[in-house]
């Protein structure tokens, strides 16, 4: 939806919104910006203001993220990389992977292939938070989530890494793993500093962008997603930045728990709001203390 702070008014946003409704309904189309004008009942350059006004990008900008929205179902679905491109409505290969490369975290070849070829080992402990199940890459941790029980984060896991070989960790083959999980452990049930642990992250580039920024956030401090958007300049993208913290796959290393709504309400945390306020209190009354005593009654 447009941002509506500072809004045109309510017959010349509605004409901005008709235009972007036809951007969605034609996106694989050839569009010019005087043809969105027309729609409008507005000039070029009067159309490209308010548009950016209302959306925080440009007209061009909306039709390539809804390309590349059709585009990365596409790369589920189609039988090929070549063949999503050409589903989603780009005119070339060499087109989407310019887009890609400025609006994804990986490749599309790499997004598609959801872990195959990888070798992910994982280990589930009890916390103070529950059962959580961690899981690694080579490359470092890519999965920690919090749940009812191993069988369900499991699934969970399997659900983000299809593709991939997961097996339990084995201590010959995993040391770093499971000394990872234990410090994570003290941290959570302790107090103890969080571990600085290799962090395999994937998503798109502004999903990074949004992780990178929470890992900035010191362990007392919050956030409200507002807040967020506005530090990573993007202050009309609150509803985006909510969904990056939504899609974060690595709980607590990746504090999205620290990041509130504008009203200083919860918001919401993919392992349930008993869960972030209780990380909440925990670190605001007993800062590097233990946090048993804002330990989960249950999971």
């Amino acid at each position: 939806m447009p941002n509506r702070q500072n809004r045109p008014d309510s017959t010349r946003l509605d004409r901005i919104e008709a235009v972007a409704r036809h951007i969605e309904q034609h996106a694989d189309e050839r569009l010019t910006l005087a043809d969105l004008a027309d729609i409008a009942r507005m000039s070029p350059t009067g159309l490209q203001r308010a548009f950016k006004a209302a959306f925080g990008i440009s007209p061009k900008a909306y039709q390539d993220a809804v390309r590349l929205k059709r585009f990365k179902r596409s790369l589920k679905e189609e039988g090929s990389v070549t063949d999503a491109i050409y589903a989603a409505g780009f005119g070339s290969v060499s087109r989407v992977y310019g887009e890609a490369a400025r609006t994804m975290g990986m490749t599309p070849k790499a997004y598609r292939a959801s872990g195959a070829g990888e070798r992910i080992a994982y280990a589930c402990r009890e916390t103070v938070l529950g059962p959580m199940l961690m899981a690694a890459t080579d490359k470092g941790v890519c999965f920690v989530h919090f749940g009812e029980d191993e069988a369900t984060l499991l699934t969970r896991l399997n659900a983000e890494f299809p593709q991939a070989e997961s097996r339990p960790s084995d201590a010959e083959h995993s040391l770093e793993l499971d000394a990872w999980i234990d410090a994570l452990n003290r941290h959570i049930g302790e107090g103890a500093p969080c571990p600085e642990l290799p962090l395999d992250m994937r998503g798109t580039a502004f999903q990074m962008k949004v992780w990178q920024f929470l890992l900035q956030i010191p362990k007392g401090e919050v956030l409200s997603y507002g807040e967020l958007a506005e530090r990573i300049g993007k202050p009309s993208a609150v509803r985006a930045v909510a969904s990056a913290c939504a899609r974060n796959r690595i709980g607590v290393l990746i504090p999205c728990h620290r990041v509130l709504r504008g009203d200083g309400g919860l918001g919401g945390y993919r392992w349930g709001l008993e869960r972030k306020r209780a990380l909440l209190e925990a670190e605001k009354r007993h800062g590097e203390r233990s946090w048993s005593a804002a330990g989960l009654t249950g999971s």
